[in-house]
Parts: structure tokens; C-alpha cells; sequence
């Protein structure tokens, strides 16, 4: 079982890349908007790209150290590296496009892709190409692999299935293995631990229950799905903290803090209904519905100024439609106060 090591900066356009991270036989997703850094570490990792200063090895090997002056080639290092979009040759066959990664003993038929042999990428599926791609990167017999947004060419019906049979694969493999997303479903399901990149910088690493649980800034909690909504806190009755929207509007939550606060409530912990409920929730915001879209047999309600998550049964009860007004009600408990900026 090896280890990834790394603790590098690199100079890009807006901002230093700057990581520092261990990785054993797991799967670390990183986690960030576009343009934070995030492939720009795979390929620091993999040789595509020169750090400024740091060092990278695998396994006690040195593959770069900037004050020893050692970089590795590419060719050099032990790295299976899916990129983006796949990136098979058109013109070769599912078994050529292995074989030019190394030796595809055996890959074709532990992939399921060995009754695809003699077909060419345009002739596969989205999920069959990533399949290919990931047994060309395993044909290197790699002690790292990299992935690059491995989803990001799949369409939504594909996903889910294609995102399982990978996570399968990647438990099975056990590798130092470093992903790329931008979805935080990807990270939940795909990962053993998430890192948030941001400008370059690590917010916060953890266990996706870790992030969705104690998000650490506001960044943090957006990507695991929150509704943020910017306030200031201050002192309220029972201990609690009332927080006054941009709006004009006060929520409460049992969170201690004072001054400007991110408000940060999950879509699933909040209720809808089409008058004021008496119960235990405190917060109680009038709305408008913008939208109402299903997700699985889940329905997302996005309002004027939060969205929420309901079940499609509550949905055709409540006869949710876009302009209607709704309640939205949440718990005080429910609210995590965050740091503002």
C-alpha cells in the first residue's frame, strides 16, 4: 500500500497553488469551482507542470524537491492519469487505447470492456469511454492515479450508475488516488476524504460527513449544498442568537456570534407549508417559489431567498408551483453560524 506525498506551491495567472497533503491507500477528492487549482495539482503531480518550490514523492521516491533540484519526467513517475474528457485516440481501438498506456493484461474483462475490444471511442458510450480511460491509466500499473472531473462527460441519467461502478473500482484498487470535481455528490460518494480549493487554498479537509456536518466557512458550506444567507448576529432571548438578514428579516439560530455571520441551513432541513405552522420551529420566512424541479424521488424548491428539499409526495400534496407563495420553516438548531468573508 503506498503513499502520496506532497506539499508544493505553484504560480498560475491569478494566485499561488499552495498544498500541502498526504494521501494512503484512499480516494482524496478535490473539491473546488473552476479555475481554483485543482487539475493544476494533478499535473504538478504528474510532471506536466513545474511547482516553484516544495517537494512530491511516492513511497520514499522523490519524484520532485525544488531545493534538491530533482524533477522526475512524466515517463518517470508511477502516475495513471485520466484526464478530462478521457482523452482516447479516435483513430485506435478500446484495446489499442489500453495498450498504449502499458500492458492491459486482464483490464479489459476486469472493466467490462472486453466486448468493446475492436470498437473505437466514437462508437462507445460515455460511461464505456471512462472505462477505457481508467483501464489505459491501470495499463501503467501505477502507485498513484489522478482523475480529472471523471463525471464532467457523462449525462445525468449516466451518472449515478457510472459513479457507482467507479467507486466500486477505486475501493477494489486501493491506490493513492487524487480526484478532481466540482460536485459535491461526486465527492460524497467517490471519496474517503474532501479537500475544498479555493484561489489555491485549502478551506478545509475532512470525511464528506466532517464538511457537511461542521462546514468551516461559508465557501465550505455552499459547496456541500447550503442555503448561505449573510447577516448580522447578535444576542436574543433563551440564549439563542438572532440574526438580521439583508433584508431586513431576523432568523434565529443556537449558535453563539456576534456582528457580520453566514447563516448556513441544508435544503433537506427545511419545511414548506402555505401558512405559519405551530411547532417547534422557529424561523419562519414568507416566500415566493422561483422553481420546482425533481431530483430522483426528491423535489428542489427554490424560493426568492433559499431553496429547499422536499419528498415528491409532500410536493403533489402541497401542489407546489413557481410564483405561489410558501412558508419556509426552519429550526434554530438547524442554522450554523458562520464567519462572514
Amino acid at each position: 500500500m503506498g503513499t502520496l506525498q506532497l506539499d508544493l506551491r505553484v504560480p498560475t495567472r491569478s494566485f499561488d497553488v499552495e498544498l500541502a497533503l498526504e494521501v494512503g491507500p484512499e480516494t482524496v477528492v478535490l473539491l473546488g469551482p473552476s479555475g481554483a487549482g485543482k487539475t493544476t495539482v494533478l499535473d504538478a503531480v504528474a510532471g506536466l507542470v513545474p511547482p516553484d518550490a516544495g517537494v512530491v514523492m511516492c513511497d520514499g521516491d522523490t519524484w520532485f524537491d525544488a531545493q534538491r533540484r530533482v524533477h522526475r519526467r512524466p515517463e518517470e513517475r508511477s502516475v495513471g492519469y485520466v484526464f478530462q474528457e478521457y482523452a482516447l485516440f479516435p483513430h485506435l481501438t478500446v484495446e489499442r487505447n489500453v495498450a498504449f498506456g502499458g500492458r492491459g493484461d486482464g483490464l479489459l474483462e476486469r472493466l467490462r470492456i472486453a466486448h468493446l475490444a475492436r470498437a473505437k471511442p466514437a462508437e462507445l458510450s460515455g460511461g464505456e469511454r471512462q472505462r477505457v480511460a481508467v483501464a489505459r491509466a491501470l495499463a501503467r500499473r501505477p502507485r498513484v492515479l489522478l482523475l480529472d472531473e471523471p463525471m464532467s462527460a457523462l449525462d445525468p441519467h449516466t451518472r449515478g450508475p457510472v459513479r457507482a461502478e467507479l467507486r466500486d473500482l477505486l475501493q477494489e484498487l486501493r491506490l493513492p488516488t487524487l480526484l478532481v470535481t466540482h460536485d459535491f455528490e461526486d465527492a460524497v460518494v467517490l471519496a474517503d476524504r474532501v479537500g475544498l480549493l479555493v484561489d489555491g487554498q485549502l478551506r478545509q479537509l475532512g470525511t464528506p460527513a466532517e464538511l457537511l456536518a461542521a462546514p468551516r466557512d461559508a465557501h465550505v458550506a455552499s459547496f456541500a449544498g447550503a442555503n448561505v444567507l449573510a447577516g448580522v448576529a447578535g444576542s436574543s432571548r433563551d440564549g439563542l442568537t438572532e440574526v438580521t438578514l439583508a433584508s431586513g428579516r431576523q432568523i434565529y439560530s443556537a449558535d453563539g456570534a456576534q456582528g457580520p455571520v453566514v447563516a448556513s441551513i441544508f435544503p433537506w432541513d427545511v419545511t414548506l407549508a402555505h401558512a405559519e405552522m405551530a411547532d417547534s420551529a422557529l424561523n419562519h420566512l414568507a416566500e415566493e417559489i422561483v422553481s420546482v424541479v425533481p431530483v430522483g424521488n426528491r423535489v428542489r424548491v427554490r424560493l426568492t431567498a433559499l431553496t429547499a428539499e422536499v419528498t415528491a409526495a409532500s410536493a403533489e400534496r402541497l401542489e407546489l408551483r413557481p410564483g405561489a407563495p410558501i412558508v419556509a420553516s426552519f429550526k434554530a438548531t438547524q442554522v450554523r453560524l458562520l464567519p462572514a468573508g
